[in-house]
């Protein structure tokens, strides 16, 4: 196979067909609930799936991932190639070209200034960027001619489809946000609260951790779309009520992420108002442990750097015992149904990437946890039923957000862990707060002012390169980037780092496949991170609202410019 052709597949699939679509705002209203309410509408401030998926009605990139996991032109004329003349020879850069007619909602041109300054934003020394990773190895942004950005990488690159692809890495309007550069990126409230944007909504009014009021794009590129006039995107409440307001009392079209009782949603469906849609990709339940110190007595330098090394959590003994207790399937049964599936990898697909070294996590252990840790002379020395670690006892503080399913798995893995011998404190944050960017807030997952924690992530795409570049030793959130980082346990490792780099620069996609697959066991052995689940989006829409392709590897409203409402089947 030539070189050019190991481009990912992906990259040179032609875009579909929509479907027809009566004029324009022809089928009224939506509304949308997220049980998870946005704290902003800047993704580059938040790597919370809220914030990035709200903002991706206004928000565009130059392609986006389709419910296939294909990827598809969106702002971009094509998708440039080797072949195509797009991807240079030697794969150190990509040009792409600005699809004609396409302007800001203002009117104004998007220009190739827009998305260099875009790539100055994040990767400003002074600022903290959630999306950092989707322009790691880039040297420049530039301008070719009026229409073309070229991206020039320092070193080879085969997959070139990380910097302005996907719902997590859009282009942001120069104009709007010139003055918020470095440290004042989270100051600036106006532009990070009502983006100007591309897409096929703008935004009237955004109260965060609460509501958006969004209207059509009176300048988006096709005169027919979106389908809908107005979108109201409420935030806040919990799944079971997002799904009841779409099931049961239709108050809302389209609820997003029912992580409920799987029995109690297909009960609801049963009803007949609504469908539940499921899509799988690579999100994965998991739970990180921290790799420095959260005692608060430490102040504000407690997790971090400054911190040390957390008493016990970075020996891999406690977290090889703490994963081999947990029963995975029960997990699944009590909380997923077909949802979701057993996973001992973080990584879990495509399939050329899923590793199959971790499988023992698949079956719980809990008389080979108690074994391991005996043997490891980690026991309890007073009597008190809590085992000690170099006289630290064993207690830890296990958070994640506030969700039925989610406390459900607390109680359970908290019981497990109890049979080692380990002592767990359970605490739930409200998931506006949890997964928000407010860098004041002590409460956020990326702060980690806890021991350990719970919650899903995934990357866009098929491809796991800047996916896995999140546990570079660089990427630790930390005060100097506004707490802004994807590496949240604070693994780091020079092993790991240099295969982050030889993947950055390896063409062959069987070498990128056993490159990802080191990278997975490396962090899974690791005991910094112990996947639990892989989670398939599950989510539930009216009978009336037609269009819908939901993808779990970009923003499931991707591609909700096509969204209508079946004529007739409108609420009352």
């Amino acid at each position: 196979m030539k070189r050019s052709s190991l481009l990912l597949g992906a990259a040179a699939l032609a875009l579909a067909p929509a479907a027809a679509l009566a004029e324009r705002g022809s089928s009224g209203h939506l509304n949308i609930i997220y049980w998870q309410a946005p704290s902003t509408l800047n993704p580059y401030l938040s790597g919370g799936t809220k914030e990035i998926e709200s903002a991706s009605l206004v928000l565009e990139s130059m392609a986006r991932f389709d419910q296939n996991g294909e990827m598809v032109p969106w702002l971009a004329a094509d998708i440039p190639t080797v072949e195509n003349g797009g991807v240079s020879e030697d794969l150190t850069s990509i040009t792409w070209t600005i699809a004609d007619g396409i302007v800001w909602s203002d009117g104004s041109a998007l220009t190739p200034a827009d998305f260099i300054f875009t790539w100055e934003y994040c990767t400003h020394p002074e600022g903290g960027c959630a999306q950092a990773s989707s322009y790691d190895g880039v040297t420049s942004v530039e301008a070719v001619g009026d229409n073309q950005v070229r991206i020039t990488f320092g070193a080879p690159t085969p997959f070139p489809y990380t910097a302005f692809v996907g719902s997590e890495s859009p282009v942001i309007q120069a104009a709007q946000f010139a003055d918020c550069l470095g440290a004042r990126a989270p100051e600036c409230t106006d532009a990070n609260f009502g983006p100007i944007g591309t897409g096929p909504f703008v935004v009237d009014e955004f109260r965060p951790n609460d509501v958006i009021e969004f209207s059509a794009n009176t300048n988006y590129r096709n005169p027919d779309q979106p389908g809908f006039a107005t979108v109201t995107f409420r935030g806040g409440g919990d799944a079971v009520s997002a799904a009841r307001s779409v099931c049961q009392t239709g108050e809302f079209d389209y609820a997003w992420n029912l992580q409920i009782d799987p029995q109690i949603l297909a009960d609801m469906e049963a009803e007949g108002n609504c469908n539940v849609v499921t899509a799988f990709g690579t999100s994965v339940e998991r739970l990180h442990l921290n790799q420095t110190n959260p005692d608060p007595s430490l102040g504000d330098v407690r997790s971090t750097a400054q911190a040390g090394e957390h008493p016990f959590l970075t020996n891999p003994v406690i977290g090889q015992a703490l994963s081999m207790a947990i029963d995975r399937a029960l997990l699944v049964e009590v909380g997923y149904g077909a949802g979701g599936q057993p996973t001992c990898n973080v990584l879990p697909a495509p399939e050329l990437y899923a590793s199959t070294a971790n499988d023992a996590c698949l079956t719980q252990d809990i008389p080979g946890a108690i074994a391991l840790l005996d043997e490891a002379g980690i026991v309890d020395t007073d009597g008190d039923g809590i085992r000690e670690y170099n006289g630290t006892p064993l207690r830890v503080l296990y958070q994640t957000s506030t969700n039925a399913v989610r406390q459900d798995t607390q109680a359970l893995v908290q019981a497990w862990w109890a049979e080692l011998g380990i002592d767990t404190e359970l605490r739930n944050i409200d998931a506006s707060v949890f997964f928000g960017g407010d860098p004041a807030s002590p409460d956020t997952f990326q702060k980690f002012y806890a021991d350990i924690e719970m919650y899903t992530n995934n990357f866009a795409g098929v491809d796991p390169q800047a996916y896995m570049a999140n546990w570079l030793c660089d990427d630790w959130p930390r005060p100097e980037t506004q707490w802004q980082g994807a590496n949240i346990q604070r693994f780091c490792s020079e092993e790991y780092d240099a295969l982050v780099a030889e993947m950055a620069g390896t063409a062959d996609l069987a070498e990128r496949g056993r490159l990802a697959r080191a990278m997975n066991d490396m962090l899974v052995q690791s005991y910094s991170i112990i996947p639990l689940i892989h989670r398939g989006g599950v989510s539930a829409h009216a009978v009336s609202i037609e269009g819908i392709q939901m993808s779990d590897w970009d923003s499931e409203l991707w591609n909700i410019a096509e969204w209508t409402r079946t004529p007739g089947m409108e609420r009352q």
